[in-house]
């Protein structure tokens, strides 16, 4: 492969990668939007701190960010968003070491999916933070 096949691949992968990532992000944050009574309810559940409020903000949030990464705008800021909503919820919500047998190894798929979306998180702010 050329030098220029080689680049316009990689700049596919890249849009490809942010399309998938952000897409599926957003389509969580607009699930959560969607049920937010339901949603704050799961986190009153899980002791999470003032959910009327944070629910809605941390939904938002991420739809922000999701957009952003997807589209490619204001990078940086979107990545932050989306890492600063998966490092605040994943130790909250999905605490695989604090719930009964039944749930942990739910909570546990959760939380270590989460783990992964935190490193796709790092790696797009990471390029953001190269292409300034």
């Amino acid at each position: 492969m050329t030098e220029e096949t080689t680049e316009r691949s990689h700049g596919l992968s890249l849009r490809v990668a942010r399309l998938l990532f952000g897409g599926v992000l957003a389509y969580s944050a607009i699930d959560n939007l969607r049920d937010l009574d339901g949603m704050i309810e799961y986190a009153k559940a899980n002791d999470a701190p003032a959910p009327e409020v944070t629910v809605p903000t941390a939904s938002g949030s991420l739809l922000a960010g999701s957009i952003g990464i997807a589209f490619w705008r204001r990078p940086k800021l979107a990545a932050l968003a989306v890492l600063t909503f998966l490092v605040g919820v994943t130790p909250v919500m999905h605490d695989f070491w604090a719930v009964d047998e039944e749930q942990k190894e739910m909570e546990l798929i959760q939380f270590t999916k989460n783990l992964g979306l935190i490193g796709g998180a790092l790696a797009f702010l990471n390029l953001a933070e190269r292409e300034r």
